[in-house]
């Protein structure tokens, strides 16, 4: 699975950087950049935590 950011919703809270900093980055703009490859196994807990964390639910799942 990988996962999407909506940049238009994103507001740069970082809820997702603090949970799992090597995977998600906000920008100097203020929006996250979500992992582009796909989520390995071994991160998806803590991808999910992000996920359910964003304070905005600017975060979301996409099957492959």
């Amino acid at each position: 699975m990988r996962l999407a950011a909506d940049r238009g919703r994103c507001e740069g809270h970082g809820m997702c950087e603090a949970l799992a900093p090597a995977l998600f980055r906000v920008g100097a703009d203020g929006v996250v950049e979500p992992p582009a490859e796909s989520v390995s196994p071994a991160d998806a807990e803590v991808v999910a935590l992000a996920v359910d964390s964003c304070p905005v639910q600017a975060l979301r799942w996409i099957d492959d």
